[in-house]
């Protein structure tokens, strides 16, 4: 796997990675740009009306039919939160050129044509997105968001996470408001649309086996030709900055549900990328694995809880300890769960517990040419995160941390919110 970046406009990127392990080209356009309370609705609806259709293909029917035309062509469009930016993540994969008959012309060429063409070019009447079909995406999202609760895991994660981070980007849902949804009709969402095309950060992504021609391919395409340059309107993650709270905040909330779902909100108090490295290693012991403290002392020797496990947002240096628990086992499980918090601050844990974590994270980092959308992934992440780091210099950097760079983190962990959803 050969990766290659290039800069075509001011905020607008290609990014080209070579591999031959697959017979398919995975093509990808992604638009990031600052999450706010203004514009959070707005861009979930315009991640959803451009698959509706696009200038030379009108309907969804045409862009099926167009696909299907391409030796079963995928198209799939979503969108993302990472860090304080919200993505919209449009995806097209086809067969490679080396695997069709000669005379079926450039397949790569043509499948970049139809993307860019849905993103850029979309279907407009009379200065506006179609009514109807605005209509029909606004009644799709505003069901997405009522339908938020029915993931209860899902539903307590995003609720931990708004309370962290009341009143600031992060804590914003990323399929927005209904309130903000009912202000929104086809002119004034064309109108959004245009700005943010002219605004916003583009990255696209090229994986497969592609020549040199890639690069003219995209330049020539009439569709980046019309786009400006600009300085993207996103935000880098930030470092440090986290001040430890004198007390926890606890937040309880109730729902019909038949298992409570405890979460621990914690900040990692970092000032250096290279310390997120470590942190992995941290997550990993603390919850991140089957051989976790989590997982073996809350789940299996404790038998408090049917789900214990942590995760880690790099973004935005916390980690989330989560428990799906009988209700009435709450206290026993929220302390045992800061004990496993206080071992680690005292160093409680060894060295094949560090060698365990390492080997998991080597492992995953090992398989991201193995699909290719994990690959795009973890370019995407790289230039999200403002670091240009292979995955071998990943690796070097994950096998060279010792038990007290862990312990070190340790002690900058504090729990910021205890979240507990019951009956």
């Amino acid at each position: 796997m050969e990766y290659i970046e290039k800069k075509l406009k001011e905020g607008i990127k290609l990014h080209i990675i070579k591999t031959d392990k697959f017979k398919t080209n995975l093509i990808s356009v992604f638009l990031t740009t600052k999450l706010n309370r203004e514009n959070v609705t707005k861009n979930a609806f315009i991640s959803t009306i451009l698959r509706r259709g696009s200038k030379n293909m009108k309907t969804q029917e045409e862009i099926s039919r167009t696909m299907e035309g391409m030796y079963g062509a995928s198209f799939d469009c979503g969108l993302d939160k990472t860090g304080d930016n919200q993505i919209l993540k449009f995806y097209i994969e086809t067969v490679n050129d080396n695997f069709l008959p000669q005379k079926d012309g450039d397949m790569l060429k043509t499948s970049i044509e139809k993307l860019l063409e849905i993103v850029f070019n979309p279907y407009i009447e009379n200065e506006s997105f179609k009514e109807e079909y605005v209509k029909q995406e606004k009644n799709n999202i505003k069901q997405r968001i009522q339908g938020k609760i029915d993931n209860k895991a899902r539903y307590a994660l995003d609720r931990c996470i708004e309370e962290m981070y009341k009143n600031q980007p992060y804590g914003l849902y990323k399929f927005g408001y209904i309130e903000d949804l009912e202000k929104i009709d086809g002119k004034n969402a064309y109108e959004y649309y245009k700005k943010l095309i002219n605004s916003c950060k583009i990255d696209i992504f090229v994986s497969g086996m592609v020549d040199e021609n890639i690069d003219n391919i995209i330049e020539s395409n009439d569709n980046i030709k019309k786009l400006v340059d600009r300085k993207p309107d996103y935000v880098l993650p930030d470092l440090g900055g986290k001040e430890r709270k004198d007390k926890e905040n606890i937040v309880t909330e109730s729902m019909e549900v038949t298992q409570g779902k405890l979460l621990l909100g914690l900040d990692v108090d970092i000032d250096k990328e290279e310390l997120k490295y470590d942190t992995l290693i941290y997550n990993s012991i603390l919850g991140g694995s089957a051989n976790s403290k989590m997982f073996q002392n809350v789940r299996e020797k404790a038998n408090l809880a049917y789900v214990a496990s942590s995760s880690y947002m790099r973004q935005k240096n916390n980690i989330f300890v989560n428990c799906g628990i009988e209700i009435g086992n709450y206290e026993k499980a929220l302390e045992l769960i800061k004990e496993q918090i206080e071992e680690m601050k005292k160093g409680e844990f060894t060295e094949e517990e560090i060698e365990n974590a390492k080997k998991g994270i080597i492992a995953a980092i090992k398989t991201i040419d193995d699909e290719q959308d994990t690959g795009i992934t973890y370019y995407f992440g790289q230039e999200m995160s403002g670091t240009k780091v292979t995955p071998e210099e990943y690796i070097s950097k994950v096998q060279n941390i010792d038990k007290q760079k862990v312990q070190d983190i340790a002690n900058k962990v504090s729990i910021n919110t205890v979240y507990f959803l019951r009956d």
